[in-house]
């Protein structure tokens, strides 16, 4: 998601958004563009009935925005528009501080449903788990809402109350969850050191993310001045500021491509690179993934995938391939519009595929039970490319196949413990995936000829 002022091919959009005080203005509107935009004139004509023969007195303002939401509805579910209060709360969803609950939220279908809960919220303490529905909030049906709109609502003062009414799999019936909203504060970066192996957690990509990693490394490199590996964990990360996951990237890639970004037909391509400067040792690096990693995670998980920098634990990511430009509109509004798909460094989209792991470790959690594909009007990929299928845990690391806690942070630290024998284990599971017959045949005459028993 990248921000900008209005640019001047939006001067017209700001001009009909505020020049519908009255259907006189909308007409001349409609009237001089009529040639280029000939719809608008029929717009201009039902305004004008509506305005002067509806039974009941209307709210211009509100019909406008409707008319604005409705005409971006048929394009991909992230381009939407945004009537001031929806701004301001992804406003302050990327500032990393605001009144709410703290839930990742989308719609599907008509209804919304729970995406993620943000840890150490109200929601999460409350027990709501992707995959929930939201049928209701405050008695009132969200049937129709867009998620920003219901976001919108979740959010308010800290300590007012507010009451969602959940569906889930396995309740007979709808449920009300009496909440408390609370100051949410995002602390996007998190970590430790755990036997000399760094864990750290990134929640979101929001101003300053890239920063706090680096303080946050600089401090647990002063109580351990190499590490055995670090943990990147990017579970149920849904992305945030595209320019905060190009410098996280970076910190591991010394040089070539991190993501590429291409807009309408291919045009205007947008080249992020590696810089030397500034990159963390060669450590072994382990990225961390599941349903809920999307767009700017999933654009370094990519890159540090592609380069051969990290191995990839989890399950398959959420699969967010495009890019939003944020837009100001005069009246405080904004435009959330896709202007452009990503590409990873090898060059392929990782739109509705996701990104594949290394090593599919399940038990992560509660992943999201939706993914870009799920969601309505998602764009198709144009560039799938070629990915390795996920190897199994138990091909590498058996013992933890059944192992009780979080298992692939748990795989990832036995992994770590052992690094070269793990990438030995690994190359020869890949390969065996890829050709089981030959990987047996080698292995059998290997052992008759040194007089070992064959692999069975």
């Amino acid at each position: 998601m990248r921000v900008r002022p209005p640019s001047r091919k939006l001067v017209f959009v700001t001009a009909f958004v505020l020049g519908a005080a009255s259907t006189a203005a909308v007409s001349a509107f409609a009237q001089s563009t009529g040639a280029v935009y000939p719809p608008l004139k029929i717009f201009a004509k039902v305004l004008a009935y509506v305005e002067n023969d509806y039974v009941e007195p209307v709210d211009e303002s509100k019909l406008v925005y409707s008319a604005i939401k409705g005409m971006l509805a048929p394009l991909d579910p992230h381009t939407v528009f945004l009537p001031p209060n929806e701004y301001q709360a992804m406003k302050d969803d990327t500032s990393g501080e605001f009144g709410g609950l703290g839930l990742e939220i989308a719609e599907k279908a008509g209804h919304i449903f729970v995406l993620s809960p943000v840890d150490d919220t109200p929601a999460s303490r409350a027990g709501i788990r992707p995959g929930d529905e939201i049928v209701a909030v405050d008695g009132k049906l969200v049937q129709g809402e867009s998620a920003a709109e219901v976001s919108a609502r979740l959010k308010g003062p800290p300590g007012t109350q507010v009451t969602l009414t959940l569906m889930r799999r396995g309740f007979s019936a709808p449920r009300d969850f009496p909440l408390v909203r609370a100051q949410v504060r995002l602390v996007s970066v998190s970590g430790r050191l755990v036997g000399g192996v760094a864990v750290v957690r990134i929640k979101s990509f929001q101003d300053g993310t890239a920063d706090d990693l680096g303080h946050l490394l600089e401090d647990l490199h002063a109580k351990r001045q190499r590490f055995r590996g670090l943990v990147l964990d990017l579970r149920n990360n849904p992305g945030g500021l595209l320019e905060e996951g190009v410098k996280v990237a970076d910190r591991f890639l010394a040089t070539g491509v991190i993501v590429t970004t291409k807009g309408r037909g291919g045009r205007n391509p947008e080249v992020e690179y590696a810089h030397v400067e500034g990159t963390e040792p060669d450590y072994p690096l382990v990225v961390l993934i599941n349903g809920g990693t999307a767009s700017a995670s999933e654009v370094v998980a990519g890159a540090l995938h592609d380069h051969h920098r990290a191995t990839l634990f989890g399950s398959t990511s959420f699969g967010k391939g495009s890019v939003q430009l944020v837009i100001d509109l005069d009246d405080g509004s904004g435009l959330k519009l896709t202007t452009a798909r990503y590409y990873t460094p090898s060059g392929r989209s990782i739109q509705d595929n996701g990104i594949a792991p290394d090593v599919r470790v399940q038990g992560s959690g509660s992943a999201p039970v939706m993914r870009e594909k799920d969601l309505t009007g998602a764009m198709p990929n144009d560039a799938p490319g070629k990915a390795a299928r996920p190897v199994a845990l138990r091909a590498v690391l058996p013992r933890l196949e059944n192992a009780k806690g979080d298992r692939p942070l748990l795989a990832a630290l036995a992994a770590m413990r052992e690094w070269g024998r793990f990438q030995a284990k690994l190359a020869r599971a890949r390969a065996l995936e890829a050709d089981p017959t030959g990987v047996r045949r080698a292995a059998s005459a290997a052992g008759a000829s040194s007089g070992a028993a064959s692999v069975p």
